[in-house]
């Protein structure tokens, strides 16, 4: 069998395997195709790859040539002309906000799996692109906040006076949201935290920020992490308790997000409007179109002197540890397509393999992706 690495699409900066994932498969006696300076913005030259046995090619020979096709994005209509019919796709590709490009795939026949409709069950944790992204997103969101906000996050007392420690707000405590907290407090900020879960209060606690707790949520327990929707009465509630929490926050980091729909308005205007002149707010949730109303994606916007940065990407500016913790991912997945003698076995008895199957026979395979509106 025959894996291609694929070269990202810019601006992504990271690669579906380093060398070091090529290693691993090697052993198995497969053959790794890479593309020309596919690991290149993640600081794996071509030279690496080919010390551990991959053939450094162009895109059209991995195209042709390979069993089993990683690409973290969709591959373009120009390289569907040209992939092997019989060929693996493996990537995240957001099914449930693209049906238009799922029916497309299903029409050509192709086999496609997306890594981020893996069931979030206990095995499948060493799968979990969602999660090991989003841990990097957290982390670098608290980083970014910290270079933009014109203020320290720690208290000092100096000779010249004492300042005050920033005031974090996180709304969110998921994967993201809790290495956010974690990030924060290690700088020394006073972080509180909103999330409709209140099972992860204890978590939050934990870590040493303070969780804000409203009244009346509809269980997300089986939501796999994200947020889901909630009646009209808790809504009222929850934007009253943000806003009086906002109105005192140096730094609002926001994380919600409900699969296959627009990320949940949790700042509205009136909220922006009576926050401290020179706050910070990091949308997370910025590619399904964020958390306020003036989130742009991968833009800053300054409203009425509160900075907004929409940034869906920053695990994108971390790329060798993020290209690591995904390759790694992807590596554990191929091992249940893989049979004893190398060879691709796609067992769609594994509720893993099941589940993260999109489209396979001409046919959208997914029970949640079938039912969008337009399949």
């Amino acid at each position: 069998m025959t894996i291609g690495i694929l070269c990202e699409p810019s601006p992504e900066t990271r690669v579906s395997l380093l060398p070091e994932h090529v290693a691993f498969l090697r052993k198995q006696n497969i053959d790794v195709l890479c593309e020309s300076n596919a690991g290149s913005k993640a600081f794996a030259l071509d030279t690496v790859y080919e010390q551990q046995e991959a053939r450094v090619v162009s895109r059209e020979v991995v195209l042709k040539s390979a069993d089993v096709l990683l690409s973290i994005h969709p591959l373009t209509s120009e390289d569907l002309q040209n992939i092997n019919k019989s060929a693996v796709i493996l990537g995240m590709y957001s099914p449930l906000s693209q049906a238009q490009l799922i029916h497309d795939w299903a029409e050509r026949g192709l086999t496609t799996f997306s890594m981020d409709m893996l069931p979030r069950t206990t095995r499948a944790q060493s799968m979990d692109v969602l999660s090991s992204q989003a841990n990097i997103a957290g982390y670098k969101a608290v980083l970014l906040a910290a270079m933009q906000l014109p203020k320290y996050f720690p208290m000092f007392m100096t000779a010249a006076g004492s300042i005050a420690p920033a005031k974090v707000m996180i709304l969110g405590a998921g994967v993201a949201g809790l290495q956010a907290i974690a990030t924060a407090k290690r700088l020394g900020a006073v972080v509180e935290v909103f999330d409709t879960r209140p099972a992860v209060k204890e978590e939050v606690m934990s870590l040493g920020a303070k969780f804000i707790e409203v009244e009346g949520a509809q269980d997300a327990s089986g939501a796999g992490g994200y947020a889901v929707e909630q009646t009209e009465e808790y809504k009222q509630k929850q934007q009253q308790r943000i806003a009086e929490v906002a109105a005192k926050a140096d730094v609002i980091i926001t994380t919600a997000q409900i699969p296959g729909r627009k990320a949940p308005i949790l700042l509205p205007d009136s909220v922006l409007d009576s926050m401290k002149t020179g706050s910070l707010i990091i949308d997370l949730a910025s590619s399904t179109g964020g958390n306020t109303e003036q989130t742009k994606n991968l833009e800053t916007v300054v409203y009425k002197n509160v900075t907004i940065i929409g940034n869906s990407n920053l695990q994108g500016t971390m790329p060798a540890d993020a290209s690591k913790l995904y390759g790694k991912n992807i590596l554990n997945f191929l091992q249940l397509i893989i049979g004893k003698e190398g060879e691709l076995n796609l067992n769609f008895e594994d509720d893993l393999v099941k589940g993260a199957c999109i489209t396979h026979n001409g046919e959208v395979c997914n029970e949640r992706v079938k039912e969008l509106p337009s399949l």
